[in-house]
């Protein structure tokens, strides 16, 4: 991951919340679904149902920084909390359906779950 986070004070802080970031994105593009039941009843209400990505989930992540500092604030830092997870949604997403693209997929809707993905290779959705 490359970002620009204006002046890092502290670059393992920074490279963790990418991480973070990018953990929560993937999680969110091929993980986590809230799940309901026909009469209401939550399906998905702990973390035995509702799957959240873990280490062995994720692929190494290198950081970089391309730092322009602000002028905002005397350090010049800006955020950096939700920048992995704003690229990482889009990033997992179009990658997915660039793979299927030769089987007809042009759309996947999150979370590109095995079975969203078997039914839009069969014509049935997604």
């Amino acid at each position: 991951m490359v970002n620009d986070f204006g002046t890092v004070i502290n670059p393992l802080l920074v490279t963790g919340q990418g991480h973070g970031g990018i953990a929560q994105g993937i999680g969110q593009a091929i993980m986590e679904a809230v799940c309901y039941d026909a009469e209401g009843q939550l399906l998905s209400g702990s973390y035995m149902d509702y799957a959240l990505p873990r280490a062995s989930d994720i692929v190494s992540i290198s950081a970089d920084f391309h730092a322009v500092p602000t002028r905002t604030n005397l350090l010049g830092a800006k955020g950096c909390g939700e920048a992995g997870c704003a690229g990482s949604l889009p990033a997992v997403m179009n990658a997915i359906v660039d793979a299927l693209r030769d089987r007809g997929v042009r759309h996947l809707d999150m979370p590109a779950s095995p079975q969203r993905i078997w039914a839009a290779l069969q014509g049935v959705g997604g």
